[in-house]
């Protein structure tokens, strides 16, 4: 029996990892491999493994930037810790709740008949329930606190990582000799952490504030991990280190955006959010496609021989163009909504129900989270 079902597993194998499907014509997987040359050094998949115990490290950290340093900035600057108040027990409306946390008019006056309550005591005890699992304001800052960090972080060793590559300067590099390209140690670090950071997100995310879009990101960050996984495998990481930085930029500005508006700083807030929409808009609908996808659409095939991954990988790409577009027009909506409130009050980043929708109920239908990569 194990040797059937080693004989199909196999079978599966050789026929996906096929060299007709992921690397140009003529090109074998030995011809890549780590130990096929002396002059060159061929990304290793099983590095591949080295993130998981990584995403460990990260959380590590993060949990001790949280506690020894987030926290104690935060209560220094007046953000509260406590949750808030409980609704009272009653198995009843508790019931009622789960089934769906919205009621209509109808079902409240209902429930307040069954239990010689009034309809104000109804609607009360709901806007408690509700409340009563949300995050305090303080964990929300710490979390934003921290992604903030990461993201500054990733960008400026990007940018320190990239400064002496030449695929900075001329992008046309990224195919010169490909896929037979060399993984400097800094380049392997760099791919390294930034999966082991999608990592401690599919991990963190079920214990960090809890949005809407949870599962939706949660794939996004499985599908990140993948196509950051598969561009090591077949070579394409020198394309995949610009998609890296060029998305890293505009979220330092959100978050930061998100740690000044928790703080009661809201006209620091409202500039840094500004210039986050400036960079979002560079950079997403700017260096994205006219840089990166206009090489990968145009240039490429007529530099590398054309093969099935590679129009899988730029299909992708292009594919992220298009939500990019969508989520640009969510961010100029709420910018028009809060020029007229006059505040920045939503968060397109961000499905959680209070996030930067405290002064403004014209935002909360167009919250969403944007993620790279």
């Amino acid at each position: 029996m194990a040797a059937l079902l080693h004989s199909y597993y196999r079978k599966f194998a050789d026929t996906f990892w096929s060299t007709n499907v992921w690397l140009p014509p003529n090109t074998t997987w030995a011809d890549i491999a780590p130990e096929s040359s002396t002059e060159i050094q061929h990304a290793d998949y099983v590095h591949l493994w080295y993130p998981l115990p990584m995403a460990l490290v990260v959380l590590l950290i993060r949990y001790l930037f949280e506690k020894y340093w987030f926290t104690p900035v935060g209560l220094s600057l007046g953000i509260k810790s406590t949750r808030p108040k409980k609704a009272q027990s009653n198995v009843v409306l508790e019931e009622a709740y789960q089934v769906s946390k919205k009621w209509k008019h109808k079902q409240i006056l209902g429930l307040a008949k069954q239990l010689d309550m009034s309809e104000r005591q109804v609607e009360r005890w709901l806007r408690l329930r509700k409340a009563q699992n949300k995050p305090s304001t303080l964990t929300k800052f710490c979390e934003n606190c921290w992604r903030c960090t990461y993201y500054s972080f990733s960008f400026f060793y990007g940018i320190i990582v990239l400064w002496d590559k030449p695929w900075l300067w001329n992008i046309n590099e990224c195919w010169n000799g490909f896929p037979h390209q060399s993984v400097t140690n800094d380049i392997w670090w760099y791919y390294m952490f930034s999966l082991a950071f999608y990592w401690s997100l599919c991990v963190s995310q079920f214990f960090d504030v809890k949005r809407k879009d949870f599962w939706q990101m949660f794939i996004h960050h499985i599908a990140s991990i993948l196509l950051m996984s598969l561009s090591w495998i077949v070579n394409v990481f020198r394309i995949g280190t610009l998609v890296l930085v060029v998305h890293d930029l505009a979220d330092i500005f959100l978050e930061a955006a998100k740690i000044t508006k928790y703080a009661g700083y809201q006209k620091l807030c409202d500039v840094i959010f500004a210039i986050f929409t400036v960079l979002w808009i560079v950079t997403r609908l700017g260096f994205y496609p006219f840089w990166i996808i206009r090489n990968t659409s145009i240039d490429a095939p007529k530099v590398v021989p054309m093969f099935p991954a590679y129009y899988i990988f730029n299909s992708l790409l292009c594919l992220l163009l298009v939500l990019h577009i969508f989520w640009t027009y969510l961010i100029l909506k709420i910018v028009c909504n809060s020029l007229k409130a006059g505040l920045m009050s939503g968060d397109v980043r961000s499905s959680s129900d209070e996030d930067f929708s405290e002064n403004s109920n014209n935002s909360n239908s167009n919250q969403n989270h944007v993620k790279h990569e």
